[in-house]
């Protein structure tokens, strides 16, 4: 069973970001790199638990892109998936841990 995504602003702007990035070199693999998201996004809310941890306690996942190097930083909730990073993997830095929603943290965010 499918769960929803809630994608957080900032990794929103980590997505919008990167596809400008892309869009400024090529407007095709800003397309792809959105739409590989999407597909990466759809696979984690069918099955969350088939990614790695990155972290325990609380517990955050992390999901690779195929083509592109980036990665996906979520949590699981009961009733959605809570996507709150997506990084570049040359970032070695662990910045994406100051961002982890609190388990009580109330999401206002648009579901995709």
């Amino acid at each position: 069973m499918s769960r929803a995504i809630i994608v957080l602003p900032g990794a929103e702007s980590d997505i919008e970001d990167a596809a400008l990035w892309y869009r400024e070199n090529d407007l095709q693999l800003s397309l792809d790199f959105t739409s590989e998201v999407h597909t990466m996004l759809a696979r984690v809310a069918d099955s969350p638990l088939q990614f790695p941890s990155a972290k325990r306690n609380p517990e955050v996942r992390r999901a690779l892109l195929n083509r592109f190097p980036y990665k996906i930083f979520f949590v699981i909730r009961p009733d959605a998936i809570v996507v709150f990073r997506v990084l570049h993997t040359a970032r070695h830095d662990r910045s994406w841990e100051q961002h982890i929603p609190s388990t009580n943290e109330r999401m206002e965010v648009a579901c995709l």
